[in-house]
């Protein structure tokens, strides 16, 4: 079910905002990893089976006394929505770091990895994240990387006419998670110099295209488009 599409930016919740950049609008929901839950998710152990939606997802947490705040698709899959690469939920590696070749989006070297743990969050390259030895509580491996170290992929071309939906994570240098999904088909070009020059994320991790879609309850707007695998939320307790 779709409750509704791209909402303007009067809808919008605090955490989030409307931009637009080099043609394209794009919907940022931003968050202080030190005071909002940001959690993974893929597998419904007691439906035994991926939860696949947003609507599946938040009738789970919600049995467990949680509620979603927001949530985006996160990370490539397979057809069975199993995680292509990198995938701990709660400190328990899922699914192992991939660094094997291949082709598609995945592939398109560097890619990298989004990470919590603790209270800090962050986006590396795939080498540089098994150079640093991190045990983190979150974390998803997808690519390209968008924006590595303040430069762009450098198979990105400014005038590539390769439009999509895209969404992404990055985080400033205060420590604040950017989540950027476009309202549009943008270039891969386009939605990195969103995460360098109007995000300021050093480091930037491209999630997906197409299947591109974000759950924000208080803009009443819950995305269907495709099953999905891996799915990253902030969630709250239920108040008593």
């Amino acid at each position: 079910m779709l409750l509704s599409s791209a909402a303007n930016a009067s809808q919008l919740p605090s955490d989030c905002q409307s931009i637009d950049h080099m043609g394209g609008r794009y919907t940022v929901c931003s968050f202080d990893p030190a005071k909002a839950k940001i959690r993974l998710y893929q597998w419904d152990a007691i439906a035994g089976k991926p939860y696949g939606s947003f609507e599946a997802l938040s009738s789970a947490l919600w049995r467990q006394h949680s509620f979603v705040t927001f949530a985006m698709n996160a990370g490539m899959y397979h057809r069975d929505l199993s995680p292509v690469g990198l995938h701990i939920e709660n400190g328990v590696e899922k699914t192992p770091i991939s660094t094997s070749g291949g082709w598609g989006n995945f592939h398109m070297q560097p890619n990298g990895v989004f990470f919590i743990e603790g209270d800090r969050a962050g986006v590396l390259e795939t080498s540089a994240y098994l150079n640093a030895n991190l045990k983190p509580d979150v974390a998803t491996q997808s690519g390209p990387m968008l924006v590595i170290d303040g430069q762009l992929h450098p198979r990105f071309l400014p005038q590539s006419d390769s439009l999509n939906t895209r969404n992404g994570v990055g985080v400033s240098a205060d420590g604040i998670v950017h989540f950027a999904i476009s309202e549009n088909p943008v270039r891969f070009y386009d939605f990195a110099t969103l995460f360098r020059d109007r995000l300021a994320t050093a480091n930037a991790l491209y999630l997906d295209g197409s299947i591109s879609s974000v759950h924000i309850p208080g803009a009443n707007r819950r995305d269907s488009w495709h099953p999905m695998g891996p799915i990253i939320a902030v969630v709250e307790n239920v108040p008593d």
